[in-house]
């Protein structure tokens, strides 16, 4: 699929993951939505990259409907990158004998699974809608993100791994529903990627984590993410499939 010309959503836009990516589509020709809850960040990296930004949680449907009606404004819908999430971590019961706040539990569950299911059954009946773009009737194609957790949780992942481990599970049966409209559905279960979200760690702590790695003994880059967002974006037989972008990792239990 040429990227070309095209639209594409990015939900969680506007940093890390997502933010390569944005960048990675846009210089392949996309017209690129960013849709994140980060008002400031999304919206400079939109006027960056020739894009738009919309304020979109993605479990909130009325602000998703307007982040794919934005879309396709700009161009037909071919693309839609799933990067919005959350991660706080909590063991099922700490050290003072407390329960897992169920609250915080399901908040999880809601943003990175149902948050992720629901940027998908929205773009993909806007891509629905277009013509196919080839002879096999192609309309466009999804990527969604799930992480290691979802095979090899850690103490205190409970609630990431549940929901990221959901994204794993949905990945083929959704698939499998999109089939029949020509659209093709695929995973990236990434490692330890030097996002912001490890900026805050002392150096000697982040040289540690990339020792874990099995090879290359580093740290994951964005732009490896979104280079392997595009690949699976763009080649016509991938689907269907979770990749471990990981660098041969298998976490330990801490």
């Amino acid at each position: 699929m040429d990227l070309n010309g095209v639209s594409a959503i990015v939900t969680g836009g506007a940093s890390g993951l997502g933010a390569a990516t944005a960048r990675r589509l846009a210089a392949a020709g996309a017209q690129v939505v960013i849709a994140d809850l980060q008002d400031g960040p999304g919206a400079e990296l939109a006027a960056e990259i020739g894009g738009e930004f919309a304020h979109a949680d993605v479990t909130d449907t009325g602000q998703l409907q307007e982040a794919v009606a934005r879309a396709v404004e700009r161009g037909p819908l071919r693309a839609l990158v799933n990067c919005a999430g959350i991660g706080p971590p909590a063991r099922t019961i700490d050290r003072e004998g407390n329960p897992h706040d169920l609250d915080a539990y399901r908040r999880v569950i809601e943003v990175n699974l149902v948050g992720t299911f629901n940027a998908i059954r929205l773009a993909a009946a806007a891509m629905a809608a277009t013509d196919p773009v080839d002879e096999h009737g192609s309309r466009g194609a999804i990527v969604n993100t799930a992480s290691v957790a979802a095979f090899d949780g850690q103490i205190g992942q409970a609630a990431y791994s549940s929901s990221k481990g959901g994204v794993v599970g949905m990945t083929l049966p959704v698939a499998r529903d999109l089939a029949a409209v020509g659209i093709r559905v695929n995973t990236i279960a990434p490692g330890i990627i030097d996002t912001p979200l490890l900026a805050g760690l002392p150096e000697a702590a982040r040289a540690s984590l990339g020792q874990q790695v099995l090879f290359p003994k580093r740290l994951g880059r964005p732009e490896e993410y979104a280079e392997l967002a595009c690949f699976l974006l763009t080649h016509d037989y991938m689907n269907g499939e979770t990749i471990r972008m990981d660098g041969g990792i298998r976490m330990a239990p801490k």
